[in-house]
């Protein structure tokens, strides 16, 4: 198996963040939305919930529009400026805060569900992030992290960028296949994360170019 550490954490900053925003705002609104749409599938009205790398903000947004109670952090401060001026525009209540995945600044037990989209391949101690995820867990929460499959194909990768047009077409397609996919992880490669953290029961499935990996505590 290759070398899976990362030298650091990969933020988003200056400039990229708000192209990042912008881009997000303009294509993947729908996305952010069948994603909430399957957290409350696991969760009660009124949970806590925390995203961890949030980004824009836009599933935290989306989340709170349904009545949960979010907090999300990352490490970009740009970013928590950005999703929390998102959140001011979109009138809804998300705690935003700088932080690392890796240490968490959280109390255990706090939250019913944890989730993290197209971020975790970008942290220095992924084995980490998924223990403190672990820990600020209520008992029988649920975490679900949502990222690239390294083993996705080019013609799968066309497929996903197939209704995008113009400039952010070729930039998106032209980032799946170099930065984005050497970054990612395998289906095996995350078993072998979970098996040094506390979860015990797990199941991940191929999405698309993605995997969706289930963590029950």
């Amino acid at each position: 198996m290759r070398n899976i550490r990362k030298n650091k954490d990969l933020g988003i900053y200056g400039l990229a963040a708000k192209w990042y925003d912008r881009n997000s705002r303009k294509s993947r609104l729908t996305e952010m939305k069948e994603y909430a749409n399957e957290v409350a599938s696991h969760v009660m009205k009124g949970a806590h919930i925390l995203e961890v790398a949030p980004g824009p903000g836009y599933l935290s947004l989306e989340l709170a529009k349904r009545g949960f109670h979010v907090t999300a952090i990352d490490i970009s401060p740009d970013f928590v400026e950005i999703a929390t001026q998102n959140a001011k525009e979109a009138n809804v209540s998300v705690n935003f805060i700088e932080g690392n995945a890796a240490h968490l600044p959280f109390e255990d037990n706090r939250f019913d569900f944890v989730v993290c989209t197209a971020a975790f391949k970008n942290f220095k101690e992924p084995v980490k992030a998924l223990c403190e995820m672990h820990r600020v867990l209520k008992k029988e929460g649920t975490a679900l992290i949502i990222d690239m499959n390294r083993e996705v194909t080019d013609e799968e990768i066309e497929h996903e960028v197939s209704k995008m047009k113009g400039f952010d077409k070729y930039f998106v397609k032209f980032s799946f296949k170099t930065f984005l996919k050497q970054g990612a992880y395998t289906k095996e490669e995350f078993e072998t994360f979970i098996k040094e953290t506390p979860f015990k029961n797990y199941d991940i499935r191929k999405e698309g170019i993605g995997l969706y990996v289930y963590l029950y505590k």
